[in-house]
């Protein structure tokens, strides 16, 4: 696929491939934002995708890396890149980043 296709004008977009590691079939989905979309709707879009709650969910690095999602979506592409996962957040500690 061309990358840049997509692009309307001026607004660049990241993409984010973001697995659901709660499901053993570990299913993703490929998401492409505007680098200037907070990541907190990122957050929610990839959570309704996979039918979680996104108020208890959470998204991390592939290292396992807590993600702030006060950031934009191009922050976390340019800190993270593209590979990202889905958590419940019962499984992390009481918002306690680092």
């Amino acid at each position: 696929g061309g990358i840049g296709a997509m692009t309307t004008a001026g607004a660049a977009k990241v993409e984010f491939k973001i697995v659901l590691t709660s499901d053993p079939k570990l299913p993703y989905r490929v998401l492409k934002v505007p680098e200037s979309a907070p990541f907190t709707a990122v957050l929610k879009y990839a959570a309704d995708e996979f039918k979680q709650n996104h108020a208890t969910s959470a998204i991390i690095t592939e290292d396992g890396v807590g993600i702030n999602p006060s950031q934009t979506a191009g922050q976390v592409f340019l800190k993270h890149g593209r590979d990202l996962r889905l958590i419940p957040r019962d499984r992390v500690g009481g918002g306690g980043s680092i």
